[in-house]
């Protein structure tokens, strides 16, 4: 086990929802689109088709929503439902491995029902093709028998408005895409907006905050709802057993520094992480898996897990020759970078080829690099 006990499941600061995250969201997920938090455009444009599809009284666009996971997703196709006063359907993608399972599915939908499916790029190719029609056509074809004696029997299906969800967009083929309606993308939120929802959970949960209380949860959530209603909760735990059970500020500063998640928003992983490329390497370049030995983790988990948000937040870079600190990096774990060879300022050891002009022409470029291509990074 790594020393630093940091499987992506347990962490805090997870995006993905597990088992008590789904039974709170159920309680705290809002009804109505004018009660949604954030994502003003999407919202607005949303708002627009379902206002539309009711005026003429049809089953609108089907709607792709896209973006990292915790952002709302799933509400918003609950939102879609209910703007619409009609059923909502929920399957998932790797639920549907074959097309007899999508078949029994569609063929069972009420007409202007609500399908969610939630990643929707992890469907199996045979269910991903008969979607195709469904979408397009309301038609699928079932096919009875096998080999030469196989008949195709059409299925007319109601109109009803599919609702698919993903993580990663770029792993739709081109034909599904096409065949959505309306595309919004998710976007990270801004530390107001996340207080906003800090503060609009904290009501529902009957827990007393100040404003600087929600502004302190609000700025270690990395941009996720679903990560400051976690943190909401154990910060309220904390509130409860040690103090009165108001949230102040510096009770949830004292909070979240027991439950280890620092002002950043950073855990334990994302600071070893950090740790080891300042202190061992010297802020790099270092290849991944050398990294990933140096904190005991795997490769995998280091790339996926940890190394998205530190790029995000400008504390670590990928380069051409490995990984590198930033700056910022140096700072936030108040140490000093080492004097450069040379006397040069500014650049650390290692590091010149990140601020030069490359054959490229582009900083960053190193020997060999093609342009505009990031290089893998070899130990």
């Amino acid at each position: 086990m790594s020393p630093y006990d940091s499987d992506p499941a347990d962490r805090l600061v997870a995006a993905a929802a597990d088992e008590a995250d789904q039974a709170v969201e159920a309680a705290l997920r809002p009804k109505q689109l004018d009660e949604f938090i954030g994502q003003e455009r999407v919202r607005e444009q949303l708002s627009l088709v379902l206002r539309a599809a009711r005026k003429r009284g049809t089953a609108p666009d089907h709607v792709l929503l896209s973006g990292p996971p915790g952002l709302g997703k799933t509400t918003l196709s609950m939102i879609i439902a209910a703007e619409l006063n009609a059923p909502i359907r929920i399957t998932s993608g790797p639920a549907i491995q074959h097309a007899g399972d999508l078949a029994a599915i569609l063929s069972s939908l009420t007409e202007g029902e609500v399908l969610f499916l939630d990643e929707i790029h992890r469907m199996s190719r045979p269910a991903e093709e008969m979607l195709y029609m469904a979408m397009e056509d309301f038609r699928v074809d079932v096919i009875v028998g096998k080999g030469p004696g196989a008949t195709a029997i059409p299925l007319e299906l109601p109109p009803f408005t599919l609702v698919g969800a993903t993580t990663r967009a770029g792993l739709l083929p081109p034909p599904l895409r096409d065949r959505f309606g309306f595309t919004g993308h998710m976007e990270f939120y801004a530390p107001a907006e996340l207080e906003r929802v800090v503060r609009r959970s904290a009501a529902l949960l009957d827990v007393e905050i100040d404003p600087a209380g929600a502004a302190e949860i609000a700025g270690r959530s990395r941009g996720t709802p679903r990560i400051a209603n976690r943190l909401l909760r154990r910060v309220r735990d904390y509130a409860q057993v040690e103090h009165d059970g108001r949230i102040t500020q510096a009770i949830a500063a004292t909070a979240l520094q027991v439950y280890e998640v620092d002002a950043r928003g950073l855990d334990r992983l994302d600071r070893a992480v950090l740790d080891a490329l300042l202190r061992l390497f010297g802020g790099g370049p270092v290849g991944l898996s050398t990294l990933a030995v140096a904190v005991g983790e795997e490769s995998e988990t280091v790339e996926e897990v940890a190394e998205p948000f530190l790029v995000r937040e400008g504390l670590l870079a990928r380069t051409p020759r490995g990984r590198i600190a930033t700056a910022a990096a140096w700072q936030h774990l108040g140490l000093t970078p080492p004097v450069p060879a040379g006397g040069g300022r500014g650049v650390l050891p290692g590091q010149q080829h990140f601020f030069a002009a490359g054959s490229a022409g582009e900083p960053g470029a190193g020997p060999g690099a093609e342009p505009g291509r990031e290089q893998p990074a070899e130990d």
